[in-house]
């Protein structure tokens, strides 16, 4: 894998906003963010997508990010969206695994990035993805 931005900050060959950093993990302000404090916790080994961090890895991967998003919560704010872009047409842009930690304010100019449009689920939709899923 050729080497990405995220593993440039990472090895600190370019500037960045870091917020938190241990062995396994660094956090950093996403230059293009939802809203203030959008942050990016990012695994310093790199894996193209969550769903590829190894057993080991994941494990010391997660307690960093339980530890980090207790100092979110108490810095930035207590409300947030976690989410987990997992592949291009989900719209993954940096192929290195990461999640975004976006903050929700209840004041003016701030993004609620859930307001999509839904539908009801059918019978027939659950019965398909189930078949799908089990087969």
């Amino acid at each position: 894998m050729e080497e990405c931005i995220f593993c440039k900050i990472i090895n600190k060959e370019i500037p960045s906003y870091i917020l938190y950093e241990d062995e396994y993990s660094i956090a950093f302000l996403d230059i293009n963010p939802i809203n203030k404090g959008h942050t990016l916790f990012v695994p310093k080994k790199r894996f193209d997508r969550i769903s590829n961090i190894d057993d080991e890895y994941i494990k010391n991967f997660y307690r960093s990010f339980t530890k980090f998003l207790k100092l979110f919560e108490e810095k930035i704010s207590k409300d947030y969206n976690i989410i987990v872009n997992n592949g291009k047409k989900a719209g993954q842009a940096v192929f290195h695994a990461h999640i975004h930690i976006i903050p929700q304010y209840n004041e003016d100019g701030y993004k609620n990035i859930f307001n999509w449009d839904t539908h009801k689920l059918s019978k027939e939709e659950a019965e398909e993805i189930i078949k799908k899923f089990n087969s």
